[in-house]
């Protein structure tokens, strides 16, 4: 990394506000930036009608806000955002590119490093910047270790994943510059097009955020004990999710999934009922504050990382459990 680099953040919308994933980003460059005397941190947004975002990224650590407005920038697609991410990154001379490791960051990122010709490590959950060079810890092995890269190259593209960095309290004090610029391409160099998008509606809080999560695996044998696991979600005012096995079965939708190739959450309270606990599925949720272990098979690996565990029948355990917290709530 160089000593004048300048630090750049794609940021992503959720709804209306900024994603949780792009505030913790912010919150990484600020520091790293802080820490190491190097340049400015500059956020980067695709999308349309951006009121008062600007000053909001600002509020959350950018020095520097740079909007593309177009209609052809929503929803994403690579052949809209790649062209100006990588002149951007160019043009402010970055060295250190940061992208969240969801399906824009995995589907972006190994593109602009290929524009960029730099290197690229993915599922980053540490950085460190020591005199020039630039340290990216990731995963490896199946959530089983952990690696740490550098490149030789002056750029580095990491993508981060969700709930591994901290963002910063917000300070509308804060003061930075704002640009918006129109998209260099035009709607015939889009070769892609979407034609149609599935929005999964659930009950309760969105599982990213939530600090309660009631999670099936295959030990529920089918749609039914979902059924039964929402239910306790719902007395607790918490989220359902699943692990690969149950979402690869049909038995819930894809987006409950959590672990590796999954969603990443780190909640208050942690309900893993039926999961064996495979390498794949602690790497998702491992950061939660309390993990309580519901199985039949008493050598199930997810007891090792469980602060709680019952063994038995979830049949029996489950509508007894939420029965008597319904009680105590009344």
């Amino acid at each position: 990394m160089t000593d004048q680099g300048n630090i750049l953040v794609l940021v992503e919308m959720d709804q209306d506000k900024v994603s949780d994933l792009s505030l913790e980003m912010l919150g990484c460059a600020l520091q790293l930036a802080g820490k190491n005397d190097k340049g400015d941190v500059i956020a980067v947004v695709f999308g349309l009608g951006f009121g008062t975002l600007g000053k909001d990224l600002i509020s959350f650590g950018a020095n520097k806000v740079i909007l593309f407005e177009d209609k052809l920038c929503l929803p994403y697609q690579a052949d809209a955002w790649l062209p100006d991410m990588a002149a951007i990154a160019k043009e402010t001379k970055a060295s250190l590119i940061l992208m969240g490791h969801n399906s824009t960051g995995g589907d972006l990122a190994p593109r602009l490093a290929f524009q960029l010709k730099c290197g690229i490590a993915t599922s980053c959950e540490k950085i460190i910047i020591e005199g020039a060079k630039t340290f990216l810890t990731r995963t490896c092995y199946g959530g089983k270790a952990r690696e740490v890269l550098s490149f030789d190259n002056e750029v580095a593209i990491a993508t981060i994943r969700p709930k591994s960095q901290t963002p910063i309290t917000r300070d509308i004090e804060r003061r930075g510059g704002i640009e918006t610029k129109p998209l260099s391409i035009k709607e015939n160099d889009v070769r892609v097009n979407v034609v149609e998008r599935k929005h999964v509606e659930s009950d309760g809080p969105k599982l990213e955020n939530a600090s309660i999560i009631v999670a099936g695996g295959g030990g529920l044998g089918g749609p039914k004990g979902f059924e039964i696991a929402a239910d306790l979600a719902g007395v607790l005012g918490g989220a359902v999710g699943a692990s690969r096995v149950a979402c690869d079965q049909g038995w819930c939708p894809p987006g409950y999934q959590i672990g590796l190739s999954g969603k990443t959450v780190a909640p208050e309270l942690y309900i893993a009922i039926g999961i064996s606990g495979a390498s794949h599925h602690i790497a998702g949720c491992a950061n939660a504050k309390n993990i309580v272990t519901i199985n039949n098979d008493s050598d199930a690996p997810m007891f090792n990382f469980s602060r709680y565990g019952a063994i038995g029948d979830y049949e029996e355990l489950l509508p007894a459990l939420t029965k008597q917290i319904a009680k105590l709530k009344e």
